[in-house]
């Protein structure tokens, strides 16, 4: 089978040589579902099981549950059936059709196998599945069977990982004293996933709100339950004490290291102004590729530990390409997906004033750790445009290099379309020229 896989009939490329490239559409798609909205009933109900709110009805034909039920998302719970044999079901709207599930508790609500702890979780979640199965079946059914393991997430770190493993000591002078991997198979159990979190075989994201997947309890491998099928027996227990640094969610990473932003963009930053502001061309200039994989390798062993001075990395253009590359292997844009329509409708207004108090209402909603990292990448960015006249980086060439990173198109990954990214641009340049005003 080709290793393109098509979403909505699009075709997408190979993921990239630096690494893992979290597939963003069914993040997106989970977001654009319908939002659960419970048909309230103001009746009194002597007989109503207490584990039902205002959403339960009583008994109620299917013609009077259609009747309440007037946009997608609204739902609401109803007695159905014979007298002597009642049923509690679930009615609610989707894509203009009213749809009926039989509804049972067990101390959790549940349809069919997931258990949730209120009908509005049931609800939601089951949204989520029926959109994003209505908007990319196809692709669902195809994305772990095209995948390749050697491209995938997990593959890299686990490559990483034996990078860094120190030989087994030979018993005798002849013996080998190369690393030992023994076969093991994963431990995967099903696995309620809390914030975001992405598939580590076919980098799509892991959708829904509980039982999203599963988790090798030896290793934390994370993966669709489909695509745990695919993986040969490589487990490694150690794995789950050195997780990856890059093409981690920026919130999480934030929150295991205690820190307000990545050490990684302020450790690269530090570096580049100290001793890359006077640099031709800094950023889009790219380093040696065996000299960022070795960069890279280092920053995930030794963390904020790692020495990227330039006595071990002189070219200092390998410092801002590790740089641009974390940003560009998160699995949720430091300009998040939600945010980026109201920033490039902002710079769309007739005056400077318009623009920047539309891009500081949009910014208001990105999560405090992008919002700070942001912060702090523009403000170094600034720094750079100062310089320009030296390293030839003015404020519109940092945007030209960088709003693909911070800012992807939604249909960055088509094969043969160059999305156009004006917009995106002038945002950026907006944010860099601006950023004492914006941030303050």
């Amino acid at each position: 089978m080709n290793s393109t896989v098509t979403f909505n009939g699009t075709p997408r490329t190979p993921d990239s040589p630096f690494g893992p490239v979290w597939k963003p559409d069914l993040y997106k798609l989970q977001q654009e579902a319908p939002k659960p909205n419970a048909i309230l009933c103001s009746k009194e109900f002597l007989d109503k099981p207490s584990f039902y709110g205002r959403e339960y009805h009583g008994p109620l034909s299917h013609q009077q549950a259609s009747a309440l039920l007037i946009e997608n998302g609204d739902y609401l719970v109803r007695i159905s059936g014979q007298d002597d044999n009642p049923t509690y079901t679930l009615s609610l709207k989707f894509r203009g059709k009213i749809k009926h599930y039989r509804l049972y508790y067990d101390g959790q609500h549940y349809v069919r196998g997931k258990r949730f702890d209120s009908v509005e979780e049931l609800v939601a979640d089951g949204l989520v599945t029926m959109h994003i199965e209505a908007e990319a079946g196809t692709y669902i059914q195809l994305m772990c069977d095209v995948a390749k393991y050697e491209r995938s997430p997990a593959y890299m770190t686990l490559n990483r990982f034996k990078k860094r493993t120190q030989p087994i000591q030979p018993i005798k002078p002849d013996e080998s004293s190369d690393p030992v991997f023994y076969e093991k198979v994963h431990n995967f159990k099903i696995h309620n996933f809390k914030g975001l979190n992405w598939c580590e075989f076919c980098s799509n994201f892991l959708w829904g709100f509980t039982a999203q997947g599963v988790k090798c309890e030896d290793c934390g491998f994370s993966a669709h339950v489909k695509c745990s099928e695919k993986l040969p027996p490589d487990c490694c227990p150690e794995l789950k004490q050195v997780r990856s640094v890059f093409g981690v969610d920026l919130t999480a990473l934030v929150k295991v290291h205690r820190t307000l932003r990545p050490f990684v963009v302020d450790k690269c930053v530090r570096e580049i102004e100290a001793r890359g502001l006077f640099t031709e061309g800094i950023y889009r200039i790219s380093g040696f590729a065996d000299e960022m994989d070795s960069l890279r390798i280092a920053l995930e062993k030794d963390g904020e530990n790692a020495d990227i001075s330039a006595s071990a990395y002189d070219n200092i253009n390998v410092v801002a390409g590790i740089l641009k590359q974390y940003f560009r292997l998160l699995p949720i844009p430091l300009l998040t997906y939600e945010i980026q329509p109201a920033l490039i409708k902002a710079v769309q207004y007739p005056t400077l004033n318009e623009q920047i108090l539309n891009i500081k209402e949009a910014l208001n909603h990105l999560p405090p750790a992008h919002y700070n990292t942001l912060k702090f990448l523009m403000a170094h960015l600034a720094k750079i445009d100062e310089h320009h006249l030296v390293n030839k980086m003015s404020a519109f060439n940092l945007s030209t290099v960088f709003a693909p990173t911070l800012m992807p198109p939604s249909n960055s990954k088509m094969s043969g379309v160059i999305p156009d990214m004006s917009g995106e641009i002038n945002t950026i340049t907006l944010l860099i020229q601006h950023q004492k005003i914006i941030f303050e």
